[in-house]
This record gives structure tokens, C-alpha cells and sequence, in this order.
């Protein structure tokens, strides 16, 4: 199960969300309570491990300021969340090695994420970061072979609850974690993801190892390439 924790905004609570186990994490740079500056971002993310995703969170930017920000900052991955069309997410997917697309449950668009070029396909709530939890079942409307991310209201106590429902592969958290706006809880953190790894659809999986850390990102498989411990 793959698991990202959203709205970062200090090198220490990138480096607890890693130390707890995340597998990526998401600074912002949309209008937010979280929004980060991208030299902010860039002196957390230098000092992060090199095998960690390191994901910018933009809504309806211009597609050259994402990509713009993504190699300056030096992030490998650009989530997309406003109103980018199929080919203004296929030109930052053609120059970012990872792109996620974001969709608002119940967005007529999300029957047409396929088109989009992405490598996982994320589904929120109607008001990103608001900490609201929506109607589940709208995340089936997800074409089927994409790699769906569930995110939107999930806290250690529902994110069981929501991957039994929608068998996601993976899950995203920011608001759900924290102690206030910005600002992580160590205990929540790791109740979170424990809870997400402890489903049946995870598995024992571990990061498979390769030369140079972002030659994961590349190919068809996607950002990452699961396998199971022997």
C-alpha cells in the first residue's frame, strides 16, 4: 500500500513522515494553509533521502511554472490538482518523471482519467484539505488498470474502513495527521500508517532496489515497482 503524506511544511515533519514509513511526500504550492515557498521546499528537499517521492501539489498553474518549479526545487513528481486538461497533463507528464492527477469525487472527469497520462490517478473531496470524508463509492467511477489514490478526510481511525471499500492502491493523508494546520502528529502518523499496511491488500512489500534512484520512475509499470519479500 502505498502511502503519501500531504502538506508538508518543515524538514521535520518530512523526516517523520519518512521515519514512519511514508513513501512519499507532498509539499503545496496552491493557495492553502499549507502553501509552501518553492526555495522553502527546496532546502527540505535536498536533505531528504534520494529514495523518498517528493511530490509538488499545484491547482490549475500553468503547466511550464510546474515544471519549472518541480527541477528547481528538485522534486520527482507533480500532482495536478485543479482543471488541466488531458494534454496539458500529458506535456508536464513528457517533462516530470512522475505525475498524479487529482480528481474531485463525483467530477464527470474522473470517467475519463485514462485519458489523462498519468501515473495514478488520485480522487478527493470536493475541498481539498478540508479534512472531509466523501461518498467512497464515487472513487469506483475511476476507469478500470489505473493506479487509484485515495484521499479526502482519511485518519487513522477510517482509512481501513475506506481501502476495504475501494482497494485503492494506494492512500494520502495531510489534514488527518495532524496536530494543527501544518503541523504533524508524531502518534497520528504512525497510527495511520501502520493502520493502512496492517489490510489485506497490502502485502509485505518492500521498494525494489535499483541503481539510481529514479530509475523506478521510469517505464511502463508506473512510479514503483512492488514486490513481496521472499
Amino acid at each position: 500500500m502505498f502511502v503519501k503524506i500531504c502538506g508538508i511544511t518543515s524538514e521535520e515533519d518530512a523526516l517523520l513522515a519518512i521515519a514512519m514509513g511514508a513513501d512519499a511526500v507532498g509539499f503545496v504550492f496552491a493557495p492553502s494553509p499549507r502553501q509552501m515557498a518553492p526555495q522553502l521546499v527546496r532546502d527540505i528537499v535536498r536533505r531528504l533521502p534520494p529514495e523518498v517521492l517528493t511530490v509538488g501539489v499545484f491547482r490549475d498553474e500553468s503547466t511550464a511554472r510546474v515544471v519549472e518549479i518541480v527541477g528547481q526545487v528538485g522534486l520527482r513528481a507533480a500532482q495536478l490538482h485543479g482543471r488541466e486538461t488531458p494534454e496539458e497533463t500529458r506535456w508536464v507528464k513528457e517533462r516530470v518523471p512522475v505525475v498524479f492527477r487529482a480528481f474531485a469525487a463525483g467530477d464527470p472527469a474522473v470517467g475519463m482519467a485514462d485519458h489523462y497520462g498519468a501515473d495514478a490517478i488520485l480522487v478527493d473531496g470536493a475541498s481539498p484539505g478540508s479534512g472531509e470524508v466523501f461518498d467512497w463509492a464515487l472513487a469506483g467511477e475511476t476507469p478500470g488498470g489505473l493506479r487509484l489514490i485515495v484521499a479526502g478526510g482519511l485518519t487513522p481511525e477510517n482509512v481501513v474502513a475506506a481501502i476495504n471499500s475501494v482497494h485503492p492502491w494506494g492512500v494520502d493523508v495531510s489534514s488527518g495527521v495532524e496536530s494543527e494546520p501544518g503541523r504533524k502528529d508524531p502518534r497520528k502518523l504512525r497510527a495511520f500508517i501502520a493502520a493502512a499496511r496492517s489490510t489485506q491488500h497490502s502485502h509485505p512489500e518492500r521498494l525494489a532496489e535499483r541503481d539510481h534512484p529514479d530509475a523506478a520512475l521510469h517505464g511502463n509499470e508506473g512510479p514503483y515497482d512492488w514486490q513481496e519479500d521472499d
